[in-house]
C-alpha cells in the first residue's frame, strides 16, 4: 500500500467526525420533532439520549438532570464531551488540517467554514427557537463535504478510506437511532394512545431522512416491523444498515491485506440479513442492535490494527 497509514488514518477520522456531527444533529432534531408532535400528557425524556451516544458517565459529571437545555448543551456545544456536535466538528477540522495536501483545498476551506460558524452561531443553536435551523445549517454543512469530496477528490485508497470511515460512522448512528425506540424514549403508551405509536416512527425515519423513500418502497403506513425492515436490510438506500456495510465491503475490497476486517464484516451482514424484525420485541430489538455495534466495534479495530 502506497499511502502512509497517517494519513490514511487521518482520512477515515476526517470521515467519521464529520458524519457524526450531521447524524448528532439529526438526533437532536427527532427529538424535538416527538416534542411538538405528541400530546402534552405524553413526557418525553431526553435521558435516552445521552445513552444512545454513550455519555451517561460524562454528562453527570457537568449537570445535575437530564432536562432538555442540558441534554441539549451537552450534545451540542459541550468540547467536554468529545461527541458533541462542536467536538466533532473541531476534530475533523484537525484531522483535515494535517492532509490539507492530499485533499482537494476546496474541500478542507469548507471543513474549517463548517466548523468556524457552528461555534460562532452556538447560541442560537442552544435556543429553542434558533436550533432547528442551527442543526440544518449544520446537517447541510456536512453533505456540502461529503458532495465536495466525491466530486473532486481522487478515488484512490485514500478516497476508500474517506468511504470506509463514513459508512461504518452511519451505519453505527443508523443503528444507535433505531435504538431510540427499544431504549424507551418513550414510555409504553396506554391503549387509548396507541395511535400515537407511528408518530415516533415517522420521526426515527426522518431523523435519517428516510421517509420519503421509505414511503415509496414500503407502499405501506409507517409500521415498527416495516421500519426496521427498511433500515435495517434494504440494500439501496444510503443509510440503510446493510447498504452501509455493502459500501464499506467495496472499499476493502480494493486494498490489501483485506482478509480479516472483511470476515468480520460479512459476519455482521449475515446477522443483518437474517434478522425478521416483525419477531423483534423491544427488548430483543435492544440487544439486536448491541450486536450490531459490538460487531462495528470490532470490525472499526481490525481496520486500525490493519491499516493505520
Amino acid at each position: 500500500m502506497t499511502m502512509l497509514s497517517r494519513v490514511a488514518s487521518n482520512i477515515y477520522w476526517m470521515a467519521r467526525y464529520i458524519e457524526r456531527a450531521e447524524n448528532t444533529a439529526r438526533l437532536i432534531n427527532v427529538n424535538t420533532h416527538l416534542l411538538l408532535d405528541l400530546p402534552r400528557r405524553v413526557r418525553l425524556g431526553w435521558e435516552p439520549i445521552i445513552d444512545i451516544l454513550g455519555g451517561q458517565e460524562l454528562f453527570s459529571e457537568h449537570y445535575q438532570e437530564a432536562d432538555e437545555r442540558s441534554v441539549v448543551r451537552f450534545i451540542l456545544a459541550n468540547t467536554a464531551n468529545p461527541s458533541s456536535i462542536l467536538s466533532s466538528l473541531n476534530s475533523a477540522r484537525e484531522n483535515a488540517r494535517t492532509i490539507r495536501d492530499i485533499i482537494p483545498r476546496e474541500s478542507w476551506e469548507q471543513v474549517n467554514q463548517l466548523y468556524l460558524t457552528a461555534h460562532a452561531d452556538v447560541q442560537t443553536g442552544l435556543s429553542q427557537r434558533g436550533r432547528y435551523d442551527y442543526l440544518h445549517r449544520v446537517i447541510l454543512g456536512a453533505q456540502t463535504i461529503t458532495g465536495l469530496l466525491a466530486g473532486t477528490m481522487t478515488h484512490d485508497e485514500g478516497y476508500q478510506f474517506l468511504r470506509i470511515g463514513r459508512n461504518l460512522e452511519r451505519a453505527d448512528m443508523t443503528t444507535r437511532i433505531i435504538d431510540v425506540r427499544s431504549a424507551s424514549l418513550l414510555p409504553e403508551l396506554p391503549e387509548d394512545m396507541a395511535p400515537f405509536e407511528s408518530i415516533q416512527w415517522v420521526g426515527v425515519l426522518k431523523s435519517l431522512t428516510a421517509y420519503q423513500m421509505y414511503r415509496r418502497e414500503m407502499r405501506v403506513g409507517v409500521r415498527r416491523s416495516d421500519v426496521l425492515r427498511f433500515l435495517l436490510q434494504e440494500k439501496r438506500f444510503p443509510r440503510a444498515f446493510y447498504h452501509t456495510t455493502g459500501e464499506v465491503q467495496h472499499c476493502l475490497e480494493t486494498l490489501p491485506r483485506n482478509e480479516k476486517p472483511l470476515k468480520l464484516l460479512r459476519r455482521v451482514q449475515r446477522k443483518v440479513v437474517r434478522v425478521k424484525p416483525e419477531v423483534l420485541e423491544q427488548q430483543d430489538l435492544h440487544l439486536f442492535v448491541d450486536e450490531l455495534q459490538l460487531g462495528l466495534a470490532k470490525l472499526h479495530d481490525e481496520i486500525r490494527s490493519t491499516y493505520f
